[in-house]
């Protein structure tokens, strides 16, 4: 889809709709209200527009004029960054639904361009390749702003990385294994310009990442490590920033089988890894000055006579032992050893995202991304910039205690708590020891990686969450 800068009157334009997004309590622009016949004020009056959240009205025609739609959209009150996101996505997918190839959208002066474009490519995403029915596709969205153009054109490529991640999530298990999964990130990050390395069983087996081995060991498709590295010719710092996400393709639960159950929603369980394949074929596209590592540690979870035992004690890739006391706690086991090469690598920060714990769901809800660390500046930096382009986190205490309960009897750690409470900390309290002292960051998107029913400007499917968040970390590194 094509995203273009218009500064001239919309009435210049040959386009099959206008989309207006109004907030509750604002009156219609006197001058467009004339050029449409006081239509706007009309339906205020008549009730059939309140501007609430998420409301759209669509004008199937509009006087004297060339627009063939008017589509006017709800930002409810005292609009946020995310209301204007989620509009610009709306517009999107009913000019679609209207069979448009060319929607407008009319924004203020002070709009953020980059977002609303990152928007509208948003809503363009559709789950292809699986039914026989072909979505309409809108060809153009034209942004009637003053605005620079590389603003809309920043925000296209950061919303072609959430869309990637969107994408990959929603592929079945049978077609997204280990490999295939470490192939095509292997083919984005050269098209995105990165350096890319994959290593296999044998090279994981040779440099000693027993708990990521031990996950994946299950199964017929063997596990991957995969590192993309962005590199600018003139670095602006020393820092190395590295993205870490967890990869398990399918996750059946292993020996602690999952309940039957919505099982099928487990391929959904690489959502860490596709956020940041997301985010760092992006970076490699926008060129940011700051040196970013990403790595993704991919493995199927299944049960079977090789299958790692409740019970088994495994060394991970920092010598530290650890006694599995659930095959359904993986993620944290994978995480660890891919944590520790980033570290050997020489991160001066990490980040990790992971649909790691249920228990998120319980204390979040879909609403907000958990976000853990043991360094505040980090952590306030990514709730920041998430703040900014309109995507919601929610720090948790990181207090020593809730360590106790991952402490092993037998081993240096247990990869599941002794107790049911605060397993969101208790699982970020075990992957901190595997991050030595290095400034770190835990993103916890289970409860927010799928969208369990269609919204205005998405529909039911993955979500792409964090993507744009850490996008704007890496261009703003040090700036906030």
């Amino acid at each position: 889809m094509n995203i273009t800068i218009h500064s001239g009157n919309w009435e210049e334009l040959e386009i099959d709709a206008l989309a207006i997004p109004m907030a509750a309590d604002q009156l219609p622009n006197d001058v467009l209200d004339g050029r449409v016949e006081g239509l706007l004020t009309e339906l205020i009056e008549r009730e059939e527009w309140s501007g609430k959240l998420g409301a759209c009205t669509l004008v199937h025609r509009v006087p004297d004029t060339s627009v063939k739609r008017l589509l006017l959209l709800g930002l409810g009150e005292d609009p946020m960054p995310r209301h204007w996101f989620a509009a610009a996505g709306q517009a999107v997918r009913e000019a679609a639904k209207a069979q448009c190839r060319t929607v407008a959208i009319l924004l203020p002066e002070d709009a953020d361009v980059r977002l609303i474009a990152e928007g509208a490519v948003y809503g363009s995403h559709r789950p292809s390749g699986y039914t026989e029915q072909k979505p309409w596709v809108v060809e153009e969205v034209i942004l009637l702003s003053t605005a620079d153009v590389a603003q809309a054109d920043r925000g296209r490529l950061t919303a072609g990385g959430i869309n990637l991640a969107r994408e990959l999530v929603e592929i079945p298990a049978n077609d997204l294994g280990p490999e295939e999964f470490a192939m095509r990130a292997a083919q984005e990050g050269n098209a995105a310009g990165l350096e890319v390395e994959v290593l296999d069983e044998q090279a994981l087996l040779e440099m000693g990442a027993g708990a990521l081995l031990a996950v994946g060991q299950g199964s017929e498709r063997p596990p991957r490590l995969v590192r993309l590295s962005w590199e600018p010719e003139e670095p602006t710092s020393n820092d190395h920033l590295f993205l870490v996400g967890k990869g398990i393709t399918f996750d059946t639960g292993g020996l602690s089988l999952k309940p039957a159950n919505s099982m099928e929603k487990m391929k959904y369980d690489m959502g860490g890894a596709a956020t940041m394949l997301g985010a760092i074929t992006a970076i490699g596209r926008l060129r940011p000055g700051l040196r970013v590592t990403c790595l993704l540690a991919m493995a199927e979870n299944m049960p079977s006579g090789k299958a790692t035992r409740p019970g088994d004690i495994i060394t991970a890739l920092n010598g530290k032992t650890i006694e599995v006391i659930n095959t359904d706690a993986e993620g944290r086991l994978v995480l660890a050893d891919a944590l520790t090469y980033a570290t050997r690598l020489g991160a001066t920060h990490i980040v990790d995202a992971a649909t790691l714990t249920g228990a998120v769901t319980v204390a979040l809800g879909n609403v907000r991304v958990a976000l853990l660390g043991n360094d505040k500046n980090l952590s306030d930096s990514i709730a920041l910039h998430g703040r900014d382009c309109g995507e919601r986190f929610w720090p948790l205490p990181m207090d020593p205690e809730y360590l106790d309960a991952m402490k092993g009897d037998m081993s240096d750690l247990r990869n599941a708590s002794a107790e049911r409470s605060a397993g969101t900390i208790t699982a970020g309290k075990f992957l901190e020891q595997f991050v030595d002292e290095t400034p770190w960051a835990h993103l916890d998107i289970a409860g927010t990686c799928w969208v369990g029913k269609t919204q205005p400007h998405c529909g039911k499917g993955a979500s792409g969450v964090a993507v744009r968040t850490l996008v704007r970390l890496a261009e703003n590194w040090g700036s906030q």
